[in-house]
């Protein structure tokens, strides 16, 4: 039926089967939901990334989790046949892609859980791991007055994606990342069980699939924690020209106690220059008031550094309250006089403000181009010689898109997780989002990410790769150090065939049916 079925060997029922039409395979797989011809539907064959366009045999959008286990126990009968879930469809380099495979979108779930609970006083809400996190925020906040306690900056990605990377914000310093914030999960394994987990219940597969980029279960619901959602963010941006005074301020901030410090704190390099896109002009949140320019150290260099901060208050705190407060956390910082920007936004709006900065770059057209976006974890102790190569040197001119850097703390994140971080107690995420302009070829700038990547491992940064993407084994034993060893054997234990998220391109199904690591 499609070109990829010669690679197909005829050896038992569920593979003869493959021949049939889509209507056929669906009957016999006893689907509730829908399955597509993957080169009918090309969703399945790209993602945000623009990066790569892989085909996958089948396009599934099951009902529920019952459906995605029939789809994983199929490809268990066969001697070749992979699974990967999709989410939105915002990986980068393929992680969501199973050529000539089954990729399941999990979008078709999102409306399966929803449902309210008080455990022990506490509040939670079951979602489908195929919801958005911008409709559970909608959800919570508009019947509930509650939300999640942490978020990631762009919510229209479904729970079970980030859950299955980490997922983290400005909110992660306090409450950990969004791995950190779940105690139960419904996952369907890699051998098609569907098996309810949580951190004393089946708590091997629980801790491996939060962070385990898909490679021993997808989840198909999320226990989240809640708590009382505030009314109003004060939204504000300092601006520093020097490293060492952005990095002192950002790990103060970080460190202190919850009513000491902001309910968010992230931050950004900009080049130190004015161009409108990713220059001075674009700091400012109040367009009334301009960055002055006149006001940056004669001393600054190629780049400047910003602190994005937020606090929380309700609608019945008086104004001069919220006022007081603020200039209390802000005078302790040694931010550039008169280089700030505020303003007053709701909960909501500020939760969604990369929405607008999507709507803006779809009208504009540059949604759709290639983002071959890099996201580290760097140690604390290498951050300065991190900025001082890179972001003064490497990358001056900036990446045509955000260049964000903030503290983290590791003793928010659970290491039992399958996430791994730098040592030490605080270290930095660096995420470089790129947009490829119209007309331009990404070539270059995947170029230069591995530029930056091959500087750090020669020499010597402790780092990790944050939405990992490695061509070798070597690299990925690299990456994972000594928790590969915990990683190979949750594989063998939830996933021995190797059948879920091969775009990982971590593990590969031998065709006797027996899973191989490539050369464990």
């Amino acid at each position: 039926m499609i070109a990829c079925l010669g690679r197909i060997v005829h050896d038992n029922d569920a593979e003869s089967k493959l021949d049939d039409d889509v209507s056929t395979v669906s009957k016999s797989l006893e689907l509730q939901g829908i399955i597509e011809s993957g080169d009918v539907s090309g969703s399945a064959s790209k993602d945000f990334g623009g990066l790569y366009s892989i085909t996958p045999l089948f396009l599934i959008k099951p009902s529920g989790a019952e459906d995605i286990s029939r789809v994983v126990k199929f490809a268990s009968r066969t001697s070749n046949l992979t699974v990967a879930a999709r989410g939105n469809g915002h990986s980068i380099n393929g992680q969501a892609m199973a050529g000539g495979g089954l990729v399941i979108d999990m979008r078709s779930t999102e409306e399966n859980h929803l449902e309210f609970l008080t455990i022990n006083g506490s509040p939670y809400i079951d979602v489908s791991g195929g919801a958005l996190w911008e409709d559970v925020l909608t959800q919570c906040v508009s019947r509930f007055g509650l939300a999640p306690r942490s978020w990631t900056d762009y919510l229209s990605l479904t729970v079970g994606g980030t859950l299955s990377n980490a997922g983290v914000s400005g909110q992660a310093f306090r409450y950990g990342p969004q791995t950190s914030n779940v105690t139960e999960l419904e996952v369907v394994t890699g051998k098609g069980e569907i098996t309810v987990c949580s951190e004393t219940l089946n708590s091997e597969l629980f801790f491996g699939v939060l962070g385990g980029l898909g490679q021993f279960g997808i989840i198909t619901r999320a226990r989240v924690k809640l708590q009382p959602a505030p009314d109003m963010v004060r939204w504000i941006r300092v601006v520093y020209s020097e490293f060492e005074e952005f990095t002192r301020d950002a790990e103060f901030l970080v460190s202190q106690k919850e009513g000491e410090s902001f309910d968010y704190v992230e931050g950004f390099v900009f080049p130190n220059r004015d161009d409108p896109f990713d220059g001075w002009p674009s700091v400012p949140l109040d367009p009334v008031h301009e960055f002055n320019p006149g006001h940056i150290p004669q001393t600054a260099g190629s780049v400047l550094y910003c602190l994005e901060l937020a606090f929380h208050y309700r609608n019945s705190d008086h104004p001069s309250t919220v006022d007081t407060v603020v200039s209390r956390l802000l005078g302790r910082l040694g931010f550039v006089e008169w280089l700030k920007s505020q303003v007053d936004v709701s909960y909501t709006e500020f939760l969604l403000r990369v929405k607008r900065a999507e709507e803006q770059a779809k009208a504009n057209g540059c949604w759709d181009s290639p983002h071959p976006w890099l996201n580290l974890f760097v140690s604390k102790s290498d951050i300065v010689s991190f900025d001082q190569t890179v972001f003064k040197t490497m990358l001056k001119d900036g990446v045509g898109g955000p260049m964000l850097i903030y503290p983290l703390l590791r003793s928010r994140w659970d290491n039992r997780s399958s996430v791994v971080l730098p040592e030490g107690e605080i270290f930095y995420i660096v995420a470089l989002l790129r947009f490829v302009p119209k007309g331009r070829s990404a070539e270059k700038l995947v170029a230069q990410n591995q530029e930056i990547v091959n500087w750090c491992t020669k020499e010597g940064l402790d780092f990790k790769l944050y939405l990992p993407h490695y061509q070798s084994i070597e690299d990925w034993k690299r990456h994972f150090g000594n928790q590969w060893s915990r990683f190979v054997d949750r594989k063998a234990s939830f996933d021995p065939m190797a059948i879920l998220a091969p775009g990982q391109n971590i593990f590969r199904r031998d065709p006797s049916n027996v899973m191989i690591s490539r050369e464990l």
